[in-house]
């Protein structure tokens, strides 16, 4: 993808993103149950340290977390969720300077994120998970990620039933993407995830992502987040702490079909796949711009 896109641009509380390159979004989790990552982060000054290293990697956003969406996970109540993640929103807000996400799928954690300078929710039920997210979302004028899962985390795996699951996907999120503009949201403040791995088996996931210019149609943004999931372990055999190559070559493929923002836990091997993902394409192009992810 080249050139000047409907997508290039994602409004956000704290600004705009150029999402015409690709953009790195670290995760951050602050839970005791995280599939991959849970219980490494334990307070806000381990979140500043592990962001601080991931912006010293390359990423461009980084990603709070306090209520892990594995499949069978026990939702977390709205108090505690916002005891784990607040804080540390707050201290990386202070501490660095690239935009802070909060995810979350509840209204009342995203407004607390939010007043503490988040600048992006990114709520993983496409804000129908709870009915006051739209308007926190629209009054913050925060960027948002409109992610595609079916039922909840604890029953998503038992909906996985679709006749065309690229175009299914696309569909409902066209329908989410119609909610949030009838709430007030920007059209510019929209990103779209097609929810690798929710709601979907690996086989299914892997068809999204190599039927992704599918999700192009909605001209928007699009996120992908591979990292260190299951659905890699069909083709690896890796289990998940030795995902990261994987989950990079997913992301640069991910890329050249025309996804822009990439959410990861191994920053560094993510943005080298990224770079060699441009310098192909630039190449391809015959442009003579720098190749790096910037």
């Amino acid at each position: 993808m080249t050139g000047r896109h409907p997508e290039a641009i994602w409004c956000s509380a704290r600004g705009e993103l150029r999402v015409d390159a690709p953009v790195v979004m670290g995760i951050l989790n602050l839970t005791p149950d995280s599939f991959s990552d849970g219980g490494e982060l334990r307070d806000p000054e381990a979140a500043v340290g592990r962001g601080a290293r991931m912006v010293e990697e390359g990423a461009h956003i980084l990603d709070v977390g306090g209520e892990s969406t594995r499949p069978g996970a026990r939702p977390v109540d709205v108090d505690e969720e916002r005891r784990r993640v607040v804080p540390a929103v707050e201290a990386l807000v202070g501490a660095l300077e690239v935009p802070v996400s909060i995810d979350t799928r509840k209204a009342d954690v995203a407004r607390a994120a939010l007043q503490v300078g988040a600048a992006i929710v990114n709520d993983v039920s496409a804000l129908s998970f709870d009915p006051a997210m739209a308007e926190v979302v629209a009054e913050a004028g925060a960027g948002v990620v409109l992610m595609h899962m079916r039922g909840v985390p604890s029953n998503m795996q038992m909906r996985t039933r679709y006749r065309d699951v690229a175009g299914e996907v696309t569909d409902e999120l066209e329908g989410a993407v119609e909610n949030a503009l009838r709430a007030g949201i920007s059209r510019s403040a929209i990103a779209v995830d097609p929810g690798i791995g929710f709601a979907k088996t690996a086989e299914q996931s892997w068809e999204l992502l190599a039927r992704l210019e599918r999700l192009r149609t909605l001209g928007l943004p699009i996120l992908v987040g591979p990292s260190r999931k299951s659905f890699l372990e069909v083709a690896t055999g890796a289990p998940v702490q030795n995902r990261a190559v994987a989950s990079a070559v997913a992301c640069a493929m991910a890329y050249r079909a025309g996804a822009r923002i990439f959410r990861v836990h191994d920053v560094a091997a993510t943005i080298q796949a990224l770079s060699v993902a441009v310098a192909l394409e630039r190449a391809g192009a015959g442009s003579d711009e720098p190749m790096e992810v910037r």
